[in-house]
């Protein structure tokens, strides 16, 4: 280890109890980070829902409902996260390491519901954590409101649970139990736990119904059962199941015009004991307030509810005043409306991270007919896949955040690399470990699928045309960028003299504070990497040669497998037009540059790792992918990178259609800022007909004839992520020394915020982020809580205010616009001057030939009449001779 680390070295072995002292930093890092990301709310799928990182262990989750009439009970009692059923929920503050707080705004249920997770570090088995629930009715609510709360809790796999004093209950035939509920368990990788669920604040309801006696409500019920493993993530039906068998019970006792009260109905029986499903139930009369308390019997004490409390406090001050230091706010967002709303787009970011353990669907029959060579191939495909059974395979465990909570909880390989952009800057480590999650997922052959449906109960959220994953499809690959990232990080890092920063950081950062488990990190990921890239490269290779293409390279062009008529889902801009119909001697632009950003990336690693012979190679590559971008799909008619085909002549020719796919060169940081053909691409982000909006930049053109056509998908609506890309290299244009700065700082400064203000506006009016927005009134719509990519405004909002810089070009920059245009004028009058001579030329030749006619009708004429002359005095000849022949015969 290098002296200069020597400090940083010394105080992270303090932090870390020594762990540094190995000899092998990575594994002694990631045995000390992982005991602060082993527990979380891993279940994102839930309103609340927690689990460890360990494959088949411990878990629980919530459940709550109004019990005031007989007939809502059933759709109104929350568990699962669904789209458009709440007024709005999700993090304020939360970080993976320490904890947050949930809100929930439920009006169909008349209350707001906060839960708050905290994490106690300690012991051998990751530590210790306690979640508060508290519901807060409404102002519209009745005043005696009346919540049915359930928590549960659920062990997959080998060990054991039970609770505790249940021979108590059974003897002394208790209906409930009186005071607080105690659990106690044992597993492999937790060791012996106890779960404490407090009797908790509240009132409870009290009537004067017979039935009473028999649940009284103001006690806890709790329900022990075993069932099978694979049915254990549907808790929603066993409950359900449990609580008819219970109004079946109580129901026939009383008469019908007296049954009893529904918070009384919709109870669960009262059966402690062992099992491996425990489902706890309280019954509240307005606000309430309960805590479920997980300790660890390998840490130091036992928690309690005030240590709880004391903590929430100081894990909510101290999320507060690091966010700020991470993602300070910079003009014109330092109002501190932004603050709340920032804070909350980047918690449900991080809050999102779940641990998904299951099998998955897959399509390893490699037909023929997948690797779409022959016109009509995507029939072809379509027949392939409809008689190619799909296997499951697996388990296998993956640790990433997620698009959407409601509607897309699962891993999406390209939205994860734009998801830890932000999370890199807050917890480096935490990225680290989950684009190694990621990369554990990759095949011998260097596949990573890009959707992960693991498990029955992520599938349960999943059409079944859209479950299986193919061998030969690949997704954009934005892992990359992430590591690029780090690369930054520490560049940075050995170039800062002080190392009190990081020394404050140290449980974030450790790999970035130890530069020899930093490259340990990289060289063992490096295979891996190299894997999936010569990977991308073999299975979306393009056809050049058989086309006659001319080209720098006859290699360096790419298309993208699993093509449609409407579609190329694989590339993530899913309906975007493209060429029609489909071609096998088709090439992708966008593919290209995402080859590109790859393999500039990829080559830097190479560089940090010594591996001089792999940075030759790529080098060679990166080379050959600029030279072949301008020569495949630069038109030079239209201005614009285009996607290219072949016509019915097997010619190539480019299919231009302005919008996101032109700006993918652009976008990758694949053009050179001195590049004259960057103010063509400057035109067409900066003009209103075309992709310019007040909200944002259009994904398609609105003078293309597939505007908002169609699915509507990527045909026009705004996109964070591209618009995210956008902004970078806008930024980096502006800092350069190319004439476009001035320009390009301009773009950057009103898009930058165009785009914040937009999503602003959208969550300040529905509580939610969007996954895209409406070009013409700037409106969230599709999936709702989509807080993946949509969070990037959080990294946006941190970006440098160039407006001071901006300032004294915008002149010059209305200047050169007015001059552009008044060349345009002299342009379009010299235009109409061509046009018109060319018009009266037209018109002389046309009054030349009318002329040429009149005369050749003219000489017709003569000689019709010379003829008839002739004729006439051939007939006089004849009637002479005629007269004479008479006259010799008399």
């Amino acid at each position: 280890m290098a002296p200069s680390n020597a400090v940083t070295w010394g105080l992270l072995a303090l932090s870390a109890q020594s762990a540094f002292a190995s000899a092998h930093p990575v594994a002694d890092i990631e045995k000390a980070s992982n005991a602060s990301l082993l527990w979380g709310p891993y279940r994102p799928n839930l309103y609340f829902g927690v689990r460890p990182r360990i494959p088949k262990s411990l878990m629980g989750g919530l459940f709550w409902t109004r019990v005031e009439d007989y007939t809502s009970v059933q759709n109104n009692f929350r568990h699962t996260c669904e789209q458009h059923e709440l007024d709005g929920y999700g993090w304020d503050e939360y970080d993976v390491r320490t904890g947050g707080r949930q809100t929930i705004h439920d009006p169909a249920n008349g209350i707001d519901v906060t839960t708050e997770f905290i994490k106690f570090p300690g012991g051998e088995h990751g530590g210790s954590w306690g979640a508060r629930i508290r519901g807060t009715p409404r102002e519209d609510a009745s005043p005696d409101l009346r919540t049915t709360v359930v928590w549960y809790h659920a062990l997959e796999g080998v060990g054991s649970l039970l609770v505790e004093g249940a021979y108590v209950d059974a003897e002394e035939h208790n209906p409930g139990r009186q005071g607080d509920v105690f659990l106690r368990g044992r597993t492999l990788e937790l060791g012996d736990f106890r779960v404490r669920i407090t009797e908790g604040k509240g009132d409870h309801p009290t009537t004067q119904h017979p039935s009473y006696d028999e649940k009284p409500l103001d006690r806890t019920f709790v329900l022990s059962t075993q069932v099978p493993d694979e049915a254990l993530w549907q808790i929603k039906g066993i409950l359900f199941q449990n609580m008819r068998q219970e109004i079946d019970k109580l129901m026939p006792k009383y008469p019908e015009d007296n049954p009893p009260p529904p918070a009384q109905i919709y109870t669960i029986e009262h059966n402690p004991g062992s099992g491996n499903v425990h489902i706890i139930q309280k019954v509240f009369e307005g606000p309430f307030e309960f805590d479920i308390i997980f300790s660890s019997m390998s840490a130091p004490k036992q928690i309690t509810s005030e240590d709880l409390t004391t903590q929430i406090k100081s894990v909510t001050t101290g999320f507060s005043s690091r966010f700020i230091d991470i993602f300070r706010p910079q003009t014109p967002f330092v109002n501190g409306r932004y603050e709340e709303f920032a804070k909350s787009l980047f918690s449900n970011l991080i809050g999102g991270i779940g641990y998904f353990y299951g099998d998955s669907r897959v399509d390893r029959s490699y037909d023929p007919a997948y690797e779409e060579d022959s016109e009509g191939f995507w029939e072809e495909a379509a027949e392939a896949r409809a008689r190619n059974a799909a296997q499951f395979e697996g388990p296998a465990e993956l640790f990433t955040s997620i698009p959407s909570r409601p509607f897309f909880p699962r891993g999406f390989l390209w939205d994860e690399g734009f998801h830890l952009l932000p999370v890199i800057d807050w917890d480096v480590d935490l990225t680290l470990d989950i684009i190694k999650s990621w990369f554990h997922l990759e095949d011998e052959d260097g596949w990573i699928g890009r959707e992960q449906i693991l498990g029955a109960e992520a599938r349960s959220k999943v059409p079944p045309e859209f479950q299986v994953q193919y061998p030969h499809y690949a997704n954009p690959p934005t892992l990359f960028m992430v590591l690029t990232t780090f690369l930054d990080k520490l560049d940075a890092v050995s170039q800062d003299s002080s190392s009190e920063t990081l020394l404050k950081e140290k449980s974030y950062q450790m790999l970035l504070s130890n530069r020899e488990a930093a490259l340990q990190y990289l060289r063992t990921l490096y295979p891996l990497l190299t894997r999936q890239y010569f990977w991308f490269r073999r299975t979306q290779a393009g056809d050049i040669k058989s086309y006659d293409r001319d080209a720098f390279s006859s290699k360096e062009g790419y298309r993208w497998r699993g093509r449609t008529p409407d579609h190329i889902l694989t590339s993530g801009l899913d309906d975007y037009p493209r060429a029609q119909p489909p071609h096998p001697g088709e090439l992708h632009v966008d593919l290209l540059s995402w080859v590109g950003m790859m393999t500039r990336a990829i080559k830097r690693i190479a560089l940090y790792l010594d591996e001089t012979e792999d940075v030759a190679e790529f080098t060679k590559y990166e080379t050959a992918i600029l030279r072949n971008l301008d020569d495949l799909h630069w038109s030079t008619k239209d201005k614009m990178y285009c996607d290219a085909t072949i016509d019915e002549f097997e010619e190539h020719v480019l299919v231009c259609h302005k919008g996101y796919i032109s700006l993918f060169p652009f976008l990758t940081g694949l053009m050179d800022a001195k590049d004259d053909k960057v103010g063509d691409v400057l035109d067409l982000i900066a003009d209103p007909e075309q992709l310019w909006s007040e909200y944002g930049l259009r994904s398609l053109s609105k003078g293309s004839e597939f505007y908002h056509t169609g699915e509507d998908y990527w045909r026009g609506p705004i996109w964070v992520n591209i618009n995210y890309l956008a902004l970078v290299q806008l930024l980096n244009l502006a800092q350069s020394s190319s004439t476009h700065a001035p320009r390009a700082a301009k773009l950057y400064t009103e898009l930058r915020r165009n785009l914040v203000n937009t999503v602003y506006e959208s969550w300040r009016e529905t509580g939610f982020a969007w996954e895209q927005y409406n070009p013409e009134t700037g409106k969230g719509q599709r999936t709702q809580h989509f807080t993946g990519w949509t969070s990037l405004v959080v990294k946006v909002m941190s970006m440098p205010d160039l407006e001071g810089e901006v300032g004294d070009t915008v002149v010059k920059e209305e200047k050169r616009v007015e001059k552009k245009v008044e060349q345009k004028k002299e342009e379009k009058k010299e235009e109409k001057k061509e046009k018109d001579e060319e018009e009266e030329k037209k018109q002389e030749k046309k009054h030349q030939k009318k002329q040429e006619k009149k005369q050749e009708k003219k000489q017709e004429k003569k000689q019709e009449k010379k003829q008839e002359k002739k004729q006439e005095k051939k007939q006089e000849k004849k009637q002479e001779e005629e007269k004479e022949r008479e006259k010799d015969e008399l």
